[in-house]
């Protein structure tokens, strides 16, 4: 029997397995797509399993309960660090696992029940079950350990490893695609790996498996004869078993390849393989809350990032397929128009993303109008004012802004190239959510970075509809990052900050998201912050003044400014929003 430091060692020896055998599945990966990355995502996907596993076990007590809590641990790991496909339904057999250990140890009874519900999950998670593939293979297993008399969790193991090892090679005979290459099913190698490895821990002794034959070559199709072809996936939260069988009966009509897994405590994983991954992804908002968005073009026979949505702490958002533009302020690199790398810009304290397509805009003849429209959530009757004077069209953003709306605001838009500032109205990945869902042949959508209003107006300032869309984007763009903001607001409650705590009635300086300053009032605080935000230079302040503001407050930090910092240039505005007191744009 396996205690939680024995699973989460089987973990890392099924981790030392798939990097073994890595480029081996890679080179069998010919269904359904011939990308060749089977076994990278197998690889992935154990790795964010084993890495859940080692934090529960850090967490956990000896015994029973320790085994509980690690397989728990590497099942939503999995779960949510799930890398294709195949990915995903490793994910089903480690639930399997986590399900089949609860109250005891792992004995081999639990290996039976493990494989049997891991059988059972990945039957459901499928639209369209494919006979020859893991599924067959991790049905073979779990026959031959119901089989098995033995009642060591060692014996157990060896038969189910040698059930699934005949099973992956008899694949070619039940799938005509793994026939016409001479291979076997990689996903299923995958999953003989991961039960030979318990074999290893249980019996001290690997077994002996054949060298599987590798195709000779696998044909790419060409950009001439193959249609787009996007692999989606993403995490679900806030939804239920109702809707997500739903959401897989939607996926299975956009695409196929489809698999909506679920961990057990409420999250989804998500996988389609489709023409349309701006559809994939709208049929994923309606089904719950999305993250962890990825989106890659399996259309040419390899993988290629075309955008990676993640939480305001998961990293940036790339872009290398020429027909998408996609980046986070984080990641410190803007990419220009398709084919270029990437330059430096200055970094900004945005989390939001660009997420465009570069279609035909690009080819637009030089010094014709582009039909462009910029639509900007605005919150305040002045700011909204100042917006459309600028030339944009406003989205009221007085009452809370959800991705449904924004998206709806962007259809609305009758203009054949849309960019969109969203003024820090919605997270990261909900913009990326809304962006690829907006993209369609007849729009090109760009998201820029503005997290605050003052960082909208200062790209606003330097928009050219006489550019092309990317051009016009980056200099947008960089505008918004170059731009440091604040905010000055007055508390409402008492609260911990990052740099002690408030009382109600206290000016509360902010930089960016961050408070970093507490003053006795507001207009203290804003001279405090505004101390800090030009102790690193500036030309131009842009002050937008909220509704809430005491009187004369602006003409009062504006006359600071003149005398603390002469020669910088100051703008104040009625923005009349509410919440910030004032908006600060130092440029």
């Amino acid at each position: 029997m396996l205690d939680g430091t024995a699973l989460l060692c089987w973990g890392r020896t099924c981790l030392a397995g798939l990097e073994h055998r890595r480029e081996e599945i890679n080179a069998l990966n010919v269904f359904p797509v011939p990308d060749a990355d089977t076994g990278t995502n197998l690889l992935a996907t154990m790795r964010a399993a084993v890495e859940a596993g080692e934090a529960a076990a850090a967490r956990a007590t000896t015994g029973a309960s320790a085994a509980h809590a690690v397989a728990v641990a590497m099942a939503h790991g999995a779960t949510t660090g799930a890398r294709g496909n195949s990915g995903i339904i490793l994910s089903q057999v480690l639930r399997g696992v986590a399900e089949a250990v609860d109250g005891g140890p792992f004995t081999a009874d639990s290996l039976r029940v493990a494989l049997a519900r891991a059988s059972e999950l990945v039957r459901e998670a499928l639209s369209v079950p494919i006979e020859g593939t893991i599924l067959t293979v991790l049905d073979r297993a779990s026959a031959a350990a119901a089989g098995c008399p033995d009642q060591a969790l060692a014996g157990v193991a060896l038969a189910a490893a040698d059930g699934a090892a005949e099973a992956l090679g008899d694949t070619p005979f039940q799938l005509g695609v793994l026939r016409e290459a001479g291979v076997v099913d990689a996903g299923a190698r995958g999953l003989v790996v991961l039960l030979d490895s318990l074999v290893t821990m249980t019996r001290g002794e690997a077994p002996a498996r054949p060298e599987y034959p590798r195709p000779p070559a696998v044909r790419s199709a060409s950009a001439g004869d193959a249609e787009p072809q996007y692999e989606v996936m993403y995490l679900l939260a806030d939804s239920d078993e109702s809707r997500v069988a739903a959401l897989r009966a939607r996926l299975g009509e956009l695409g196929d390849s489809v698999v909506v897994v679920g961990d057990g405590g409420g999250c989804w994983s998500a996988h389609v393989h489709c023409a349309d991954a701006g559809a994939a992804v709208e049929v994923g908002i309606a089904a719950g809350t999305l993250s962890r968005i990825r989106v890659e073009n399996v259309a040419y026979g390899s993988h290629r990032d075309v955008w990676s949505g993640h939480h305001r702490d998961g990293g940036a958002v790339t872009r290398s397929d020429p027909n998408f533009a996609a980046r986070a302020c984080d990641a410190r690199t803007w990419p220009t128009r398709a084919g270029d790398s990437a330059i430096s810009a200055p970094a900004a304290d945005s989390t939001q993303v660009v997420v465009g397509a570069l279609g035909s805009a690009a080819a637009r003849p030089p010094g014709t109008p582009a039909d462009r429209g910029v639509l900007a959530v605005v919150a305040g009757a002045g700011a909204a004012a100042l917006f459309e004077d600028a030339g944009a069209v406003v989205l009221a953003g007085d009452e809370p802004v959800t991705a449904t709306t924004l998206l709806a605001a962007i259809r609305r838009m009758p203009n054949r190239e849309v960019l969109v500032l969203p003024n820090g109205a919605l997270p990261a990945h909900e913009l990326v959510a809304v962006g690829v869902a907006a993209r369609d042949a007849h729009r090109d959508v760009l998201l820029l970075p503005s997290a605050s209003m003052v960082q909208g107006l200062a790209a606003l300032a330097v928009h050219d509809r006489g550019r092309i869309a990317v051009d016009d984007a980056f200099a947008m763009s960089e505008a918004a990052a170059t731009t440091r903001w604040g905010a000055l607001r007055a508390a409402t409650e008492r609260a911990l900050t990052m740099v002690g705590t408030c009382e109600p009635g206290d000016g509360l300086g902010l930089a960016g998201h961050d408070v970093v300053v507490i003053e006795r009032d507001v207009r203290t605080a804003g001279r405090t912050l505004l101390d800090r935000l030009l102790a690193f230079g500036g030309e131009l302040v842009t002050l937008l003044v909220g509704a809430a503001a005491p009187e004369g407050l602006g003409d009062e930090l504006a006359a600071h400014i003149a005398l603390r910092f002469p020669g910088v240039e100051v703008i104040v505005y009625s923005g009349g929003q509410q919440g910030d007191s004032v908006q600060i744009g130092v440029e």
